[in-house]
């Protein structure tokens, strides 16, 4: 596109200095201290070692962000120095990386219109997974849940002040996190993102078109439009991921900064609790019905949090089924387990639980550590091939407890067309 610029052909939208300065890490880090904007602290890295060495600066756990990428590749979360052999492989080390604090808050996006003058934001979306989980991953909300007023006009504000920094003519996509009560600006993308068509369905809105007209010279009052948060709609919209374990063989079901999803849907009603169910029912997974059993298989980090999942669960009709060590923490915690054995002591263990169509839906934590980690991947692709559920993210296991709730409470899903939501409150 810069050898396009440089020839005088015209470029319409945002131009090549603008897009750079936004995928550009260094550049686009430097940016925000000039604007002001908060942001993790990290440090540029042109090599191997020099992203050992930023990490032992800023400090375990970071996050490695490759420039000009789609899909988040290349980027990986570094919990120690050990986990850094599978990363350094699939990264273009022909241009710098950038290294920063990782920071496991609530992340948040935002799509935006701007003329260069004014920005338009056209919604507030919520992932459901902690940062960590590439968006495209994630199950993602609209309007965003637990964002109160004065948080919307924040990020309003930063995605103002950010776009016309960028000269923005178009769409924009930023992302941030919320962590203590502080938005953290971690990338600006200017250009439409996968939330687009969502945004625009939900809203009932031509964002494209609109996006398109501004590219063309158009400005945001001659398409009657006026800067600010867009109106949010009365009813509720999740995003959720579809995936394509079962036709990739050998690929691991984890999620985390890479995007491995092949597809979404969405799930439109009143409340979030419908929108949820509808959204995962669409993608694909099953929810256990009273009397089926969950197997746990956490990793040592997240068993505190895990026992009082798994505590929801058991309260719904659900059985619990855990790996030798789980099992003794659910039930320090007084719950019943069925125990399987670890896959080196032999059978019955949990891939023999799968096999045999013993268990309806997994959560599987990613462990460290060479042993735990391979016996992590066969438990998940067992999972995969057995056509049996497999979340390893706790907040999306947490997600889909509230799907089950919802669902045996007797709740009903009606269909309904777009337009009915779009016409107004429910009737």
């Amino acid at each position: 596109m810069a050898e396009i610029d440089d020839l005088g052909v015209p470029i319409l939208g945002t131009a090549p200095g603008g897009i750079d300065l936004a995928e550009d890490r260094h550049r686009f880090d430097r940016l925000l201290s000039e604007l002001g904007v908060p942001r993790p602290p990290g440090r540029v890295a042109c090599s191997p070692e020099q992203v050992l060495a930023a990490a032992g600066e800023l400090g375990y756990p970071v996050i490695v962000r490759p420039s000009y990428v789609l899909g988040g590749r290349g980027m990986a979360v570094l919990h120690e120095s050990d986990d850094f052999g599978r990363l350094a492989g699939a990264v273009d080390w022909d241009r710098p990386v950038w290294v920063d604090r990782f920071i496991a808050g609530r992340e948040l996006e935002v799509d935006a219109l701007a003329d260069g003058e004014g920005v338009l934001v056209l919604g507030i979306m919520e992932h459901v997974e902690a940062a960590g989980v590439h968006s495209g991953d994630s199950l993602l909300v609209y309007p965003a849940r637990r964002l109160d007023a004065g948080g919307r006009e924040r990020l309003v504000e930063l995605t103002t002040r950010l776009s016309l920094a960028l000269g923005v003519r178009g769409l924009v996509n930023i992302q941030c996190v919320l962590t203590d009560g502080e938005l953290l600006v971690l990338e600006a993308n200017p250009r439409a993102s996968r939330t687009v068509p969502i945004l625009a369905k939900v809203l009932g809105f031509p964002a494209v078109r609109a996006a398109t007209r501004l590219a063309l010279g158009s400005t945001l009052a001659q398409l009657g439009l006026s800067p600010g948060l867009y109106p949010e709609p009365a009813h509720v919209a999740v995003k959720a991921p579809v995936f394509s374990w079962a036709k990739l063989p050998g690929v691991d079901s984890v999620v985390g900064p890479e995007m491995k999803s092949t597809g979404e849907v969405l799930g439109l009603d009143w409340q979030f609790a419908g929108a949820l169910v509808r959204a995962l029912e669409a993608s694909g997974l099953r929810l256990p019905t009273n009397g089926g059993t969950v197997a746990f298989s956490l990793a040592e980090r997240d068993k505190g949090r895990g026992v009082e999942l798994a505590r929801g669960y058991a309260e719904e009709g659900l059985q619990l089924a855990a790996t030798a060590g789980t099992a003794a923490a659910l039930r320090r915690a007084g719950l019943p387990v069925r125990a399987y054995r670890k896959l080196r002591e032999g059978s019955p263990n949990l891939i023999d639980g799968l096999v045999g169509r013993e268990v309806d839906l997994v959560v599987n934590t990613l462990t460290r550590g060479a042993e735990a980690s391979r016996d992590g991947h066969r438990i998940r692709r067992a999972a995969v091939e057995q056509g049996v559920p497999c979340l390893t993210a706790l907040d999306t296991a947490d997600a889909v407890l509230e799907a089950i709730r919802t669902r045996q409470a007797g709740t009903a899903f009606p269909v309904r067309a777009l337009q009915d939501y779009l016409e107004g409150a429910p009737r």
